[in-house]
């Protein structure tokens, strides 16, 4: 046992400079005669984008279908209703224990606003809003602008905007009673 202690000191101090600082690399602008033009950094593909890039290309959905607004909406109750709520008034149930109020996507300025606007504050955020670029991939962050869009017209829409087919619907709704009878 005394031999363990006496050895243990000695083997512990030869090894101080077995560390990631010694061992050989190589730095971003050393060249290296492995790599063609014996450069050590390496060129990008072509075609690649930074992921922070604020050019980079994003997709946009060509139409709203049933299942996109269904993602979105799917979507919008994960992440957006605790501050915005689930119709969009800004009452979510945060809201409701002290933070602050987001704007009610009923407002008529957010009505007006284009679509790559509420794209552009889910990835980067806005005001007290942290960005979600990390949390909703881009193809969910349109799904919940074309839900939110949904959002906006559902709550502004009068019987003359809908389809015939709906408006007799909802006239039938009407003279029927609570009871369905």
């Amino acid at each position: 046992m005394k031999r363990v202690l006496l050895v243990l000191p000695l083997a512990l101090a030869a090894c101080d400079q077995a560390n990631m600082v010694s061992q050989p690399k190589s730095k971003t602008w050393d060249s290296n005669p492995f790599f063609p033009q014996n450069q050590t950094m390496r060129l990008p593909p072509p075609g690649t984008v930074p992921r922070n890039s604020p050019d980079r290309p994003v997709p946009h959905p060509a139409s709203a279908s049933p299942e996109l607004l269904a993602r979105g909406r799917e979507r919008y109750d994960i992440f957006c209703t605790p501050c915005h709520g689930g119709a969009g008034h800004g009452d979510g149930l945060i809201v409701q224990r002290g933070y602050p109020r987001p704007p009610a996507f009923v407002e008529a300025r957010l009505r007006a606003a284009p679509a790559r606007y509420f794209y552009e504050v889910i990835s980067n955020g806005k005001g007290t809003m942290l960005p979600y670029a990390a949390q909703v991939p881009p193809a969910d962050r349109w799904a919940i602008v074309a839900y939110l869009r949904a959002l906006q017209l559902s709550q502004g829409a009068t019987l003359a905007s809908l389809p015939a087919e709906d408006q007799a619907a909802v006239a039938a709704a009407g003279q029927t009673s609570p009871g369905g009878k």
